[in-house]
């Protein structure tokens, strides 16, 4: 009885462990497959950050060297607008300088007596030339060397060589040429010359003379500057 037992119960054992070993091995296929499977996925994601990561470095070189450009465009207009505005900076200190070493050295220049001697003789003469024979002219003499009371005095009682003695020296011919002399009401050094009804006619104060020549100089000396300013930029270029 125990032998029919056994005997039946081995074929029962027998399938069931066929059945559990199929299972193992179906199980073991379908966990290699799914690890291979796994496997392949985390291979393409890594290849996809690993893509993404290099295509966002890319991105931010190309950035920084965008980034890099701008700022050094940038830093060159920066240098070449303070550079220009030094440049003008320092001709329009140069100008003003230059303007004012004309006004000082026509101020100079009309404070000498001796030259506004020369100066009364060509401008008398010029006038008398000009003007119709029935009019008057006005010398203006400037008042910081001539006084009005020392042209009502006698010739003698002046400094030899003075400007007042000079006028007074000359005066009566000048006088004949209907020519006559006064002092200008302001501090304005070189003379004017007035017609019978106190037009200025002629002016070769400090001030029209200053204007006259820095007219005539300044676009010059601008020239010569700019002319400088264009070889030291090529040089330093």
């Amino acid at each position: 009885m125990n032998d029919n037992a056994e005997s039946g119960a081995h074929p029962i054992a027998s399938g069931v462990e066929s059945l559990i070993k199929r299972l193992r091995e179906e199980g073991v296929s379908k966990g290699q497959t799914r690890a291979q499977e796994i496997i392949s996925e985390a291979e393409a994601r890594a290849q996809w950050i690993v893509s993404q990561a290099r295509e966002e470095a890319e991105r931010i070189v190309e950035r920084a060297h965008a980034e890099q450009a701008r700022s050094q465009n940038a830093a060159r207009e920066a240098m070449r607008v303070a550079a220009r505005d030094a440049l003008l900076s320092v001709q329009s200190d140069l100008t003003q300088q230059f303007a004012r070493r004309v006004v000082r050295l026509v101020s100079d220049t009309l404070s000498s007596e001796e030259m506004l001697q020369k100066m009364i003789l060509e401008v008398v003469g010029r006038t008398r030339r000009e003007i119709d024979e029935r009019e008057a002219a006005e010398v203006i003499l400037p008042s910081h060397v001539v006084a009005v009371d020392e042209l009502r005095r006698d010739a003698s009682e002046l400094r030899d060589g003075s400007l007042s003695h000079f006028v007074l020296a000359q005066a009566t011919e000048m006088v004949r040429e209907g020519v006559t002399f006064g002092v200008a009401e302001d501090d304005q050094k070189g003379l004017r010359v007035g017609i019978r009804d106190g037009e200025v006619t002629l002016d070769l104060t400090e001030r029209a003379v200053a204007e006259l020549l820095l007219a005539h100089l300044q676009p010059r000396f601008r020239a010569l500057l700019e002319n400088a300013a264009s070889e030291q930029g090529a040089r330093m270029s």
